[in-house]
């Protein structure tokens, strides 16, 4: 097949404007009152009847006529005969005369002849007393009378027929977003069905051979991995106010990715595909637009997300997003997520962004816009610190670890650090970690991080957790192992871990030590030149080497496997376990954990290192108080 280079980039406003060239919007969808939270009126809606729909008292109390109360206080209370009472729910059977009063319940219809009611508090019961009757006859009547202690004038403490929304009002307004609020006058009108916009709907199409579903058998060894971008994409889409469709993935055969797309085409509004998007001879989604619909642009000058298509597919617009998941859903947020929030008639969320300063340089110079994944951390004086999150658009805890986007110019070269930048947060409620720690990923310091508040901790190892301890980034950096060198920072807490070679159950292969590795025809699995156990292994390689008057390079080159280092602490011991290696440098907690044996070789010191300014802060202190715990 013919490769196909990209074509003239397209900037992102003109990445903006062909996706909003598609017209997403919909019809119109008469759905349940009890279904319609989030969505958005596409018509007015009047009022039917009155709110409340009869005179109701507001207070449980007396329901009277206001000028028999003339003059009443605490000190000369009036006193009227209760002739009834009135219960919510209920017609009343009574009617309030001249020196009379009515029980009423909060909610209850006032009855004929009040027109007005006191509060329960202002008033006492008592006996009733003989009095003079209106005809001028003296009688002696049994039952009770009550004391209103306070003056009320007409329409005290009652809500009055549409007082709350009189029939024929405008209630609500096309384009109003239905929340509890207007849900709760919805049901007051009496309303069951709701006139709303439609909701985009957006099939979600994953591409390429390689990928496998969560929860079903992976086979690492033929370079599968699990579809990240097809749920990630979808909670975008429902974020965002549409409506995901998945389909299933695609593999690379064009007339099955063909198929696919077609299908999510005649049924959806809005097209995603991811992966197949690059300039590689096995990429030939781009040959399907081109064949089966319009191709608009294929390439944005934008990184992450450079290999972006825009399109139509028969009736359906067409997105193709990157294969690489930050990629993806960073090109996502940016372009398509706000053309689905426009059709579906939703506002763009007010952008929530903090201010801050760059913890440390960060070189660039490549000539597109950049979305920098960032994350925030705060300083010793308390002042919001940016660094970058990137661990390249293949990876998909990037996003995962980072707090938002910093915007970087084409024409920008380098941030400084110190330098002020603006984040645009993920969400609102984003908030920056207690703790922010960074070194050697290790089963006891995962138990002491799981009793904090709120920390993040990026496994990035020893050595470069010292160097961005240096750099006055983080506010703790964990290592194990020797110190290769002198580093300004507060050790303020650690323990002793026993490290040493894992080999398989009942180690079969009589492994005793470094010097098996060296002499005999065993594949070993080593960790990466970051990782403190690493740098103990080189110091025990050393030790031997010394001993046989060899160098340590000789050594290690004889050991099958050395220079092949994985990056977390686990992993060799499970390549173990798998039986892909007779040996792994690793913990004697991992190997009795995954029930495997284990040759000891030494124990490792880990040391909790503390940001000489940070040792103040909340999150630190905390840390500390757990340690000595």
């Amino acid at each position: 097949m013919e490769r196909k280079e990209f074509r003239d980039l397209a900037s992102p406003a003109e990445a903006r404007e062909a996706i909003r060239s598609l017209s997403l919007e919909g019809g119109i969808d008469r759905v349940p009152l009890e279904e319609s939270r989030g969505r958005v009126l596409v018509a007015r809606l009047d009022a039917e009847l009155d709110v409340p729909g009869f005179d109701r008292a507001s207070l449980d109390g007396y329901a009277l006529r206001a000028r028999d109360t003339f003059g009443a206080d605490e000190a000369d209370p009036a006193r009227l005969e209760i002739v009834g009472e009135v219960h919510a729910g209920e017609e009343p059977a009574v009617e309030v005369g001249e020196g009379e009063a009515v029980e009423i319940s909060t909610g209850a219809v006032m009855p004929p002849g009040a027109d007005a009611m006191v509060p329960v508090e202002r008033t006492d019961r008592v006996e009733r007393r003989s009095t003079e009757r209106a005809s001028g006859s003296a009688a002696s009547q049994e039952g009770e009378d009550v004391l209103i202690r306070t003056s009320v004038a007409p329409g005290d403490n009652v809500m009055f027929a549409g007082a709350d929304v009189a029939a024929g009002e405008r209630a609500l307004g096309p384009g109003t977003r239905i929340t509890p609020r207007e849900i709760g006058l919805l049901s007051a009108l009496g309303v069951e069905e709701v006139p709303v916009r439609s909701r985009p709907t957006v099939g979600i199409v994953s591409t390429g051979d390689e990928l496998v579903r969560p929860g079903e058998d992976l086979d690492s060894g033929r370079g599968e991995i699990y579809d990240v971008n097809s749920y990630t994409i979808a909670a975008g889409v429902e974020d965002a106010g549409g409506e995901a469709v998945l389909y299933p993935h695609a593999g690379d055969d064009q007339d099955e990715m063909e198929r696919t797309l077609r299908e999510a085409a005649a049924e959806c509004d809005l097209v995603c595909s991811s992966g197949s998007t690059s300039a590689s001879a096995v990429d030939v989604i781009y040959r399907v637009i081109e064949e089966r619909g319009e191709l608009l642009l294929h390439g944005v000058s934008v990184k992450p997300g450079k290999p972006m298509l825009v399109g139509r597919l028969e009736d359906s617009a067409y997105v193709g997003l990157p294969g690489y998941p930050v990629s993806a859903m960073m090109v996502f947020r940016t372009f398509v997520a706000p053309a689905i929030r426009e059709a579906a008639g939703l506002p763009e969320p007010k952008s929530a962004t903090v201010s801050g300063t760059m913890a440390r340089e960060e070189r660039y110079g490549e000539g597109r816009l950049r979305l920098m994944p960032v994350g925030l951390v705060e300083g010793g004086a308390g002042e919001t610190l940016v660094y970058p999150v990137d661990k390249g658009s293949g990876a998909t805890t990037s996003l995962a670890e980072a707090d938002g986007v910093v915007e970087v110019a084409p024409e920008t070269d380098y941030l400084e650090a110190g330098e002020d930048v603006t984040v645009r947060l993920f969400s609102a409620d984003v908030r920056p970690p207690t703790l922010f720690g960074v070194g050697e990923d290790d089963p006891r310091l995962n138990r002491v991080l799981d009793d904090l508040e709120n920390p993040r901790y990026l496994s990035v190892g020893s050595r470069p957790a010292l160097r961005r301890l240096r750099e006055g980034v983080p506010d703790v950096a964990v290592v194990a192992g020797p110190l290769e060198r002198e580093v300004d920072a507060e050790e303020f807490g650690g323990w002793e871990r026993e490290w040493g070679l894992v080999v398989r159950p009942g180690n079969p292969d009589g492994i005793e030590g470094v010097a098996d590795l060296v002499d005999r025809d065993l594949r070993f699995i080593n960790r990466t030149t970051d990782s403190g156990l690493r740098t103990s292994l080189e110091r025990a390689l050393e030790d031997l080497a010394d001993g046989r008057d060899a160098s340590r390079r000789d050594l290690a080159e004889s050991i099958e496997g050395y220079d092949l280092g994985l990056r977390a602490h686990e992993s060799p011991a499970r390549t173990v376990a798998a039986g892909d290696a007779h040996a792994g440098l690793g913990l004697r907690e991992t190997a009795d954990r995954l029930d495997l044996a284990f040759v000891p070789l030494g124990d490792q010191p880990v040391r909790i290192l503390a940001n000489p300014d940070r040792l103040e802060k909340a999150g630190v202190r905390e840390l500390a108080t757990r340690l000595e715990e």
